[in-house]
C-alpha cells in the first residue's frame, strides 16, 4: 500500500470517526441540553475514545457550538431554497411557511437545539448569538422581509408590516406543536395525529394564501399549488412524541 493510499484511508477513518461524535453529540444536547449533556455519553455513543471529542472538537463548548453548526446546514439550505426568486414574492413566503412547519415536524434535533439557544441568549448565558445565526439566519430573515416589500410592490400582497408576517409565519407553526399536550385536552382528536398533522398543515398555508394576498383566488391557487409541490415528510410516530 502507498504512503498516499495510506494517508487517504487514516483521512476518511479520522472523518467518519469525528461525524460519529458529531451525530451523537446532536442527540446528547437536544436530549440534555448544553449543561446536562456527558462527554462520557457521547464517546460511548459514538463508539470513540472520550479524548478524540477533545482532539476534534477542543472542549464541550466547541462540540456543542460544531452540534449547532451541523444540523443547521442542511436546514437553512433547504429554507433559502424555498425562497428562489424564480417564484413569486407570494409564493416564496408560502413555501417557507410549509417548509418551516415541516422542519419542526421532521427535524426535531435542530427545532430542539435552536429553542435551547433561544432560551440561553434570553438569559444572557450564552454571550454572543453562535456564529450561524449571523452567517445564516440573519440572511434569510432578511431574504424574507425582501419578498414581503417585493410582493406589496408589485401588488401581490396587501399592504402588511414584514416582521409581523414572519411572527405569523414561524409564530404560529411554533405554538400548534408547543401547544399541542396542552390542546389535546380540549379537542375531540389528538393534534399529534398524522391526519391532524396533515390538516394543520394545508390550513396553515391555505390561511396565508388568503390573508396575505390582495387577489384570495390568486392566494388560493399558489396554495394549492405550493401543497402539491411540497408534500408531507415521512415520519414515525415515535418522533411526535418525542420531548
Amino acid at each position: 500500500m502507498s504512503e498516499e493510499v495510506s494517508k487517504s484511508i487514516q483521512s476518511m477513518r479520522a472523518e467518519q470517526t469525528r461525524k460519529a461524535i458529531l451525530d451523537a453529540a446532536i442527540r446528547e444536547f437536544s436530549a440534555h441540553g448544553l449543561s446536562g449533556a456527558r462527554t462520557g455519553a457521547i464517546a460511548e455513543s459514538a463508539g470513540a475514545n472520550k479524548a478524540l471529542l477533545y482532539y476534534y472538537f477542543k472542549s464541550k463548548k466547541g462540540l456543542y457550538s460544531a452540534a449547532i453548526e451541523a444540523v443547521s446546514e442542511d436546514v437553512v439550505g433547504d429554507a433559502l431554497a424555498a425562497l428562489d426568486p424564480a417564484y413569486s414574492a407570494g409564493e416564496r413566503l408560502l413555501r417557507t411557511a410549509l417548509n418551516h412547519f415541516d422542519r419542526i415536524l421532521a427535524k426535531r434535533d435542530f427545532q430542539i437545539l435552536l429553542q435551547q439557544e433561544m432560551v440561553r441568549f434570553h438569559r444572557e448565558e450564552g454571550g454572543a448569538p453562535p456564529p450561524v445565526f449571523e452567517s445564516s439566519f440573519k440572511p434569510l430573515m432578511e431574504k424574507m422581509q425582501s419578498a414581503v416589500a417585493e410582493g406589496i410592490r408589485e401588488r401581490e400582497l396587501c399592504k402588511v408590516d414584514a416582521l409581523q408576517v414572519l411572527y405569523s409565519i414561524f409564530g404560529a407553526n411554533v405554538f400548534y406543536f408547543l401547544s399541542a399536550p396542552m390542546m389535546q385536552s380540549s379537542l375531540p382528536f389528538n393534534p399529534f395525529d398524522l391526519d391532524a398533522l396533515k390538516m394543520r398543515r394545508v390550513a396553515a398555508v391555505e390561511f396565508l394564501g388568503s390573508a396575505l394576498f390582495q387577489d384570495r383566488a390568486h392566494g388560493a391557487r399558489l396554495a394549492k399549488r405550493v401543497l402539491a409541490a411540497m408534500p408531507m415528510p415521512a415520519i414515525q410516530e415515535f418522533q411526535l412524541r418525542r420531548k
